[in-house]
């Protein structure tokens, strides 16, 4: 089944937002570490959801819209995250690491290139 100009658009988008959440040490403090509201989420989903759209996004990168510039940021930001995330799933534990500020500055990167604002 191929996915419709706006499923695309809807997925470049959620993967975006779940960027920008790994960029915010605060959310994260917030959100992951706390559990404040109002939003209900934490790190596993982030990298449940994220890798699920990312592999859609660079199996096909173009039909998303990508530029060069946005498919390398992206794609090595997904690189790092990942290797990241196979080892690390407690935000208490790695979110004032060297090794994590490296991945929310990487995130940051994303979002400049794709000019997104939350």
């Amino acid at each position: 089944m191929s996915l419709s100009a706006e499923d695309r658009n809807r997925i470049l988008k959620a993967s975006l937002r779940d960027i920008f959440r790994i960029s915010d040490k605060e959310y994260q403090r917030r959100i992951w570490i706390r559990g404040e509201g109002p939003e209900c989420d934490d790190f596993v989903e982030i990298v449940c959801r994220l890798f699920q759209k990312a592999e859609s996004i660079l199996e096909e990168p173009k039909r998303y819209g990508l530029s060069d510039i946005q498919l390398h940021v992206f794609k090595n930001f997904i690189q790092e995250f990942e290797k990241f995330s196979d080892v690390n799933d407690l935000p208490q534990l790695f979110i004032d690491t060297p090794q994590w500020t490296k991945i929310t500055l990487m995130a940051k990167k994303v979002l400049e290139v794709f000019n997104y604002q939350n």
